[in-house]
């Protein structure tokens, strides 16, 4: 019995349970909710270990999905859940489709644990229509509630290749199918204009965090999604149809209206091409319309972005020293300076003499009315009183005025030298003097101020000839004159100035060789023709009348040409012409004509070399950043042909260009063989699409060496390397280091990623070889655009051509006897601190020249080295040691004072010539513009002719226009101011400082000052 009652109770409970499950399943209202997770390189990198916001991503999904539990409307209908996910890169990963919460909650948080990031590309509107798929495909019936959770980062902005579409494309897609789209950053700094695109609207926005610090936020941004589901599909949910039984069947109902027009389908397949239509027929000419009305005047636009900063101008010309100018008008006296102070009271004088009585006072003025006193008695008459005391000295009366001059008095004697008075008041101005004998001739006085220019004086006698001027500027065309007889060959004239350098060629076949040394003088040559017959002699004087004949001769026969006459006597000897050109001067035209052989310049330029770019295109770089590197490469490059004189052809310099990102994504352009033209080249770079995936920089390392590295011919090699440092050192098993040890010097530059990170320095320490003998070179820049700062191209211009390429000419010199040689630099603050830099970078070349020439055996060279300005100064004693000598001129200090070139020239004296042996040939090279101060002609003579008197010999080095030419010939006359040939030989002249490491001057310098 009992056993029946217990199988009909469970008949009871299945029955129960069975009708339990029915009105469940009834009443059930699911949603369907799809995560799609971002794992790309921008979201991996962005903080390490790469991991660290996959892992923050995966929890805040779990802890999405542990809050999805069933509810209960006031209708008596359940919200229950279904879900699913997904996580992309490049590439799209279900991780698993619809599933329900109530039996299938721990499997999808099993299968979210096992998803690992993929860190390349981001493709967000393929992920974005693929959830859209797995909604729409599973799921449930209730269109309205299916929703898609987006957990990105928004990047990137713009310029990003989109395969699917792109994201707006995507989101309209969900919105036509009336799927609700959340967009969730990863952290709080996201990239929120795109994140605004990728949801429905702003209310699926509303600043929703995945991965902040703080767990509150989170769960915030959890609870705020599913509060807004649940009041979204309340009506949804409550508003089900009955499923009473049904009556019987109604007449049909009157016809109803026209129902809303259905939703728009899906955009259908792209169709093929069609044929190409025909021309059609033209149309008929249309009127012309009647002008329209004028429109309203548009609103103020926004604010542009700032622009880059814009290439640095042109270095302007140095400027010729001003001239010194004229002594102002002296100037007006000052004003009257104020009382001093009182002074301390002297000592007592002694008494003087009594005074001379004062003129009797006038009568004083009458007294008051005294007041009215009683009245007396009357007395009789007194006798008269004797004369009382005499009473004291008055006070001193005041100074009365000056009298009248009166007449001159006779001449008294001489008397006592009496003491001295007070100081009287100052007389009037008295008549002017006789004048009286000349005094003796006083000391000469300093120079006074310019007085103002007086008249014209009378022409003074003829001076003897001046030096010859410079030649003025060409006068404007006259008018053409009458063709003349032909003159007899002119003198050579000077050799004008060196224009400027004209733009670089682009020929193949050199030039011939430069000129030869002139060759021994030639042989007499043959007697010439027979002259042409000389003038008509002038006129004689008329003879005698004859007597009359009136019966005319008949005409004489022509008579003999007359016989040469002697030779006139021999004329004076001339003065003696200008020394001949030697070696240098010879080499120096040869450079100036012949630019093809100098290649333009004389400097040294960058050597021949290969250069090889290895760009980041990945993610974390930015298409903005790309375009930026990409503008960086040609701008490199125009640098290297403009400054450093580089050639790039297939035949000369080669320059190649990879970009990468990650495996297996490279791209090569190289001039040779991708592109035969550098234009072409350059066009190439430019169209150069971002890649935007991962970061395998060892990889791209790889790719560089074998297939453009390899093909290098030159000896100088060099590799930049572009990059924020992030390589993904994890997934790529390359090498940084790769190019080390390959004879190849790898530059790196490193910049800040997207997010403001300092590039991985062990990173690029390992790709530029910082172990290796022949270590590359590496700068950290804060973000792309410095790339194109003109500082850091000449930086990196300089470190590219560390291998210089210097034209091989010189003249050598030689030194037959025992030689001292002071060079004095000119420190005034005309030089400047720039010109003085270069000079100093002259005379070590000079020293160079000294101390390393052949000489006789036994012969020996001393330099030393002087500067001044107001004052001079010794920076090195005579020495022959090169190494301590450039020392001191590498530490020499600039001045910045004064100009005293006599002091210079005593200085010159005092120590070249007291301490140099007596044996010795003393020599001085003095850099002067002839200008200085309290300098007069006589006192340059003078000095000059010390100068020669003690056996210096003065070599004057001239720069600039602004020079004085009267005191530079006389300091190199050696006191005779009519050898010319002395002095043209003594004297340099440069338009200017740079001029000076120009060419081969300083081998002209040294050649001359080293001939005996």
């Amino acid at each position: 019995m009992e056993t029946l009652h217990i199988l009909l109770a469970l008949c009871v409970a299945l029955a129960g349970a069975q009708i339990q499950i029915e009105r469940r399943s009834f009443a059930e209202c699911p949603v369907d909710l799809f995560f799609v997770l971002d794992t790309s390189e921008s979201v991996a990198l962005r903080q390490k270990p790469p991991n660290f916001y996959i892992d923050q991503i995966k929890g805040f999904t779990k802890n999405f999905i542990d809050e999805l539990k069933d509810m209960r409307h006031q209708c008596d209908r359940y919200l229950t859940w279904n879900s699913g996910a997904l996580h992309y890169s490049d590439e799209v990963v279900l991780v698993r489709e619809l599933s329900d919460m109530n039996t299938e909650r721990q499997a999808l948080k099993n299968n979210i644990d096992t998803i690992q990031y993929i860190g390349k590309g981001t493709y967000t509107d393929c992920a974005i229509k693929r959830g859209l798929a797995e909604l729409l495909v599973g799921g449930s019936h209730y269109h309205e509630n299916k929703y898609i959770v987006v957990v990105t980062d928004g990047h990137p902005i713009t310029g990003y290749k989109e395969p699917c579409g792109g994201v707006q494309e995507a989101a309209n897609e969900a919105k036509q199918h009336g799927v609700k789209v959340f967009a969730v950053a990863i952290s709080p700094d996201q990239e929120d204009t795109r994140l605004s695109v990728i949801a429905t609207n702003p209310n699926y926005r509303q600043n929703f965090t995945a991965a902040d610090e703080s767990r509150s936020t989170k769960m915030g941004t959890i609870r705020t999604i599913i509060d807004m589901i649940t009041n979204e599909t309340k009506d949804v949910c409550c508003s089900f149809d009955c499923h009473a039984p049904g009556g019987l069947k109604g007449r049909p109902g009157d016809v109803g209206a026209k129902g809303e027009t259905g939703r728009p389908g899906m955009p259908g397949e792209k169709g093929n091409i069609g044929d190409i239509g025909s021309i059609g027929d033209p149309g008929p000419v249309g009127y012309s319309g009647m002008k329209g009305d004028r429109g309203t005047r548009g609103e103020k636009g926004e604010r542009g972005h700032k622009g880059f900063k814009g290439d640095k101008g042109v270095r302007g010309k140095d400027g010729t020293d001003g001239r010194k100018g004229e002594a102002g008008f002296p100037g007006l006296p000052g004003c009257k300076g104020s009382p001093g102070l009182d002074g301390e009271q002297g000592l007592p004088g002694p008494k003087g003499d009594p005074g001379s009585y004062g003129l009797k006072g006038a009568k004083g003025d009458p007294g008051k009315d005294g007041e009215l006193g009683r009245p007396g008695k009357y007395g009789e008459l007194g006798q008269k009183g004797e004369r009382g005391p005499r009473g004291p000295d008055g006070d001193k009366g005041e100074r009365g005025d000056d009298g009248a001059p009166g007449p001159d008095g006779s001449r008294g004697e001489g008397g006592v030298i009496g003491e001295l008075g007070e100081q009287g008041s100052r007389g009037d101005r008295g008549l002017r003097g006789e004048p009286g004998e000349p005094g003796p001739r006083g000391e000469q006085g300093r120079e006074g101020s310019t007085g103002p220019n007086g008249d014209p004086g009378e022409p003074g006698r003829a001076g003897s000839p001046g030096y010859r001027g410079d030649e003025g500027p060409p006068g404007p065309e006259g008018p053409k004159g009458p063709r003349g007889i032909k003159g007899a060959q002119g003198d050579r004239g000077q050799m004008g100035e060196r224009g400027e350098d004209g733009v670089p060629g682009n020929g193949t076949a050199g030039c011939h060789g430069f000129q030869g040394y002139p060759g021994p003088r030639g042989d007499p040559g043959e007697p010439g023709n027979k002259g042409t017959p000389g003038p008509k002699g002038d006129d004689g004087e008329p003879g005698e009348p004859g007597p009359d004949n009136n019966n005319p001769g008949l005409p004489g026969s022509k008579g003999a040409k007359g016989h040469r006459g002697p030779e006139g006597r021999p004329g004076p000897v001339g003065p003696p012409g200008p020394p001949g050109t030697d070696e240098c001067e010879i080499l120096d035209i040869i450079m100036k004509l012949c630019l093809c052989v100098f290649c333009v310049s004389s400097e040294c330029k960058c050597a021949p070399l290969d250069l090889a770019f290895i760009v980041d295109s990945s993610e974390s770089i930015g298409a903005s950043n790309f375009a930026l590197a990409k503008d960086f490469i040609i701008a490199l490059i125009d640098r290297l042909i403009k400054d450093q004189q580089v050639k790039f052809a297939a035949n000369e310099s080669r320059v190649s260009v990879v970009q990468y990102s990650g495996e297996r994504a490279q791209e090569a352009v190289q001039l040779g063989s991708e592109a035969f033209a550098l234009a072409e080249f350059k066009h190439k770079v430019k169209n150069m699409k971002w890649l935007a995936e991962a970061t395998y920089t060892g990889e791209a390392l790889e790719f560089a060496l074998e297939n453009t590295i390899r093909l290098m011919r030159q000896e100088n090699r060099v590799v930049i390397v572009i990059t924020d440092g992030r390589a993904n050192t994890e997934r790529d098993p390359n090498r940084l280091d790769v190019l080390c040890g390959k004879n190849i010097r790898v530059g790196g530059v490193g910049i800040k990623d997207n997010f403001g990170r300092q590039p991985n320095q062990e990173q690029l320490g390992d790709v530029v070889c910082k172990s290796d003998p022949k270590p590359g070179f590496s700068f950290v820049l804060e973000n792309f655009a410095e790339l194109l700062d003109d500082t850091f191209l000449q930086n990196l211009t300089s470190s590219i051509c560390q291998d210089k390429k210097c034209p091989d000419y010189k003249c050598p010199i030689s030194f037959e006897q025992n030689s001292d040689i002071l060079m004095m630099m000119d420190s005034s603050a005309s030089v400047g601190q720039k010109n003085f830099e270069l000079s100093k970078t002259f005379v070590h070349r000079l020293a160079e020249r000294f101390l390393t020439a052949e000489s006789k055996r036994g012969v020996n060279v001393r330099v030393g080295l002087a500067q001044y300005s107001r004052n001079a100064r010794m920076e090195q004693g005579l020495t022959t040691n090169l190494t301590l000598l450039s020392y001191r001129i590498d530490e020499a200090a600039f001045q910045n004072d004064g100009t005293n070139v006599l002091d210079a020239m005593d200085f010159a004296v005092k120590n070249l010539a007291v301490r140099g042996d007596a044996g010795n040939k003393r020599k001085l090279v003095l850099f002067s513009d002839g200008r200085s101060q309290a300098v007069t002609a006589p006192l340059l003579e003078k000095r000059v002719r010390d100068l020669a008197d003690a056996g210096l010999e003065v070599f004057v080095v001239s720069v600039g226009t602004q020079v004085n030419e009267a005191n530079l010939y006389t300091m190199v006359s050696r006191g005779r101011p009519d050898d010319n040939t002395y002095t043209q030989r003594h004297l340099f002249r440069v338009p200017d400082y740079p001029s000076l490491l120009r060419g081969v001057f300083y081998q002209t310098v040294s050649r001359r000052v080293s001939m005996p």
